[in-house]
């Protein structure tokens, strides 16, 4: 039998136990980062799927530490996904042990991962209705309320300072100082725009100082389509994407859920005139994850959920100006003022959130008296 896949890739399934006759090799998908194949074998009763991804070391350059997260926090919710009668195979990620007894394992300068299909399922990149939206919230609140009393000591902290706002104002500062690239003085009216609202970026710090909101297990890349969908139902099924998880504020993950998701556009759409906040959108997520979530949080996170979605807006806006001044070393860029319309485009929708905290504020409060 002849069959297309890859000698390297085929070493590295073995590498990892996978037994049985290769069957097929595709590409699943090329992100940003990482680069997933998806492999078949069949081990004589059936074909069995797996998923086999290269760990990017540049961006993520500890991956025993970054595997050691990802394997403990799915272990953990296997457990929680058992205790309240869901299927653990299905509704998190499980992932296979290489030959060397880790999670991961090195081929020449390669790391490589590996972890089981889940079938009957898929994966969105548009909000297409509302009821998708809640679902996505939904997943994401029960993320959260499995994982309440996750031992946070465990966990570590693979990007420091990832969501740390204020400090990702000093890099705003920073850059405006260098001028890497020459384009400081064309972009005073938005850096102007970010400092004047920089008195609110260590509101959620604060709040931690005070024991008011704690550390928690958060994602930090709650994009939609980052939860796989059941094929039939068409509910979120499983959180995916964990290379990310790192000890946080639940509010990072809401926040930017709905910087992303309740956009009423693209986030580098140069038409401001098209950038708003759906309040429909908003409520619809907010509906999904306080059903799942409510009685986990504390008062303080609630009354920040609006809030949190100005602040994470604010934050990426402030990143992508900082990359623009600093002549586009980070963020991946199409044309040259790609990241300065990114920015504009985000403090755009910072100024419409602003119009509407309020009405967003009576949204989230609604929603949490029907689940307390």
């Amino acid at each position: 039998m002849t069959v297309n896949i890859d000698n390297d890739v085929l070493k590295v399934c073995r590498c990892f136990n996978i037994k049985g006759e290769a069957v097929s090799q595709s590409v699943f998908t090329d992100g940003h980062i990482n680069t997933t194949q998806l492999v078949v074998f069949n081990d004589g009763d059936e074909d069995k799927k797996y998923l086999i991804q290269g760990i990017n070391t540049h961006v993520f350059k500890n991956p025993e530490e970054l595997m050691e997260n990802i394997v403990n926090v799915t272990s953990y919710l296997r457990k929680k996904i058992a205790e309240n009668g869901g299927d653990p195979n299905r509704e998190t990620l499980t992932f296979l042990k290489a030959e060397n007894g880790k999670y991961f394992y090195f081929e020449g300068d390669k790391c490589w991962r590996a972890y089981n299909f889940i079938d009957s399922s898929h994966t969105c990149n548009k909000i297409e209705n509302k009821v998708l939206f809640e679902n996505a919230g939904r997943s994401f609140g029960n993320f959260q309320r499995y994982l309440t009393d996750y031992p946070m000591h465990t966990l570590n902290e693979t990007i420091k300072n990832f969501h740390n706002t204020p400090v990702r104002f000093d890099n705003l500062e920073i850059a405006i100082e260098k001028n890497t690239a020459g384009r400081a003085d064309s972009v005073k009216a938005e850096t102007d725009f970010a400092m004047e609202r920089r008195c609110e970026t260590d509101r959620l710090l604060e709040l931690y100082r005070k024991g008011l909101i704690p550390l928690r297990v958060t994602h930090n890349d709650t994009k939609l389509n980052n939860i796989l969908f059941d094929d039939e139902t068409n509910e979120g099924i499983c959180v995916i994407d964990l290379d990310t998880i790192m000890p946080g504020f639940s509010l990072y993950d809401f926040g930017d859920a709905i910087r992303y998701g309740a956009n009423t556009t693209k986030e580098d759409d140069e038409n401001l005139d098209n950038v708003g906040v759906s309040l429909e959108l908003f409520e619809s997520y907010t509906e999904g994850f306080l059903s799942a979530c409510a009685k986990a949080l504390t008062m303080a996170e609630v009354e920040n959920l609006a809030f949190s979605a100005k602040l994470m807006t604010l934050e990426c806006g402030t990143r992508f100006l900082t990359d623009y001044l600093d002549g586009d070393v980070y963020f991946k860029t199409s044309y040259p003022e790609h990241n300065l319309v990114r920015a504009r485009n985000q403090f755009r929708l910072v100024s419409e959130i602003e119009k509407h905290l309020d009405e967003m504020q009576e949204i989230v409060m609604n929603i949490y008296k029907k689940y307390i």
